[in-house]
């Protein structure tokens, strides 16, 4: 049993296995990037509504302020999350899921950090847009974030920064 989980953890599993193991560490990251936004959002950068749901079921506080305010306010939480989630992925990636090499670590990093960062702002420009032309709740516009950025990262970490 403990072979098969040593292989599983290793960088010579299957795809099944990396593709498990990338989802897994992208939970871990999404969740240290929502625990840092909503700590942000509550406080520093007030950005939810009365009516979102993390201020209904969390009792975190609302903000009233204009949509555009909001919408930028979610953008600098989000960004700020990031940077820390991004950094703890990296690490993670590097070490269960795909194999280091193609590029020198300090190149890997930047290369890792700008496709993250170009998802991020692809995917928060979106979420922004809704929110301000569509009054989009703040935790829908999170989950839309986090989809787009998913699925963009997988492919261009496994195929440009790592060997696969």
């Amino acid at each position: 049993m403990s072979d098969r989980i040593g292989k599983i953890l290793s960088h010579d599993a299957g795809p099944f296995w990396q593709f498990v193991k990338y989802g897994a560490i992208g939970a871990l990251a999404t969740a240290v990037q929502a625990v840092a936004f909503y700590t942000l959002a509550a406080t520093a950068l007030r950005c939810l509504t009365p009516d979102d749901v993390a201020v209904r079921l969390l009792g975190l506080p609302a903000a009233s302020v204009p949509e555009s305010v909001r919408a930028l306010r979610f953008a600098a939480a989000t960004a700020l999350g990031f940077a820390v989630s991004n950094v703890l992925c990296w690490l993670l990636n590097r070490a269960f899921v795909f194999r280091a090499g193609r590029y020198r670590w300090w190149t890997e990093l930047a290369l890792f950090l700008l496709v993250s960062g170009t998802a991020m702002a692809l995917a928060t420009a979106l979420s922004g847009f809704l929110i301000a032309s569509c009054g989009l709740m703040t935790t829908l516009a999170v989950l839309v974030e986090v989809a787009v950025s998913f699925f963009f990262n997988f492919i261009l970490r496994k195929f440009v920064i790592f060997k696969g």
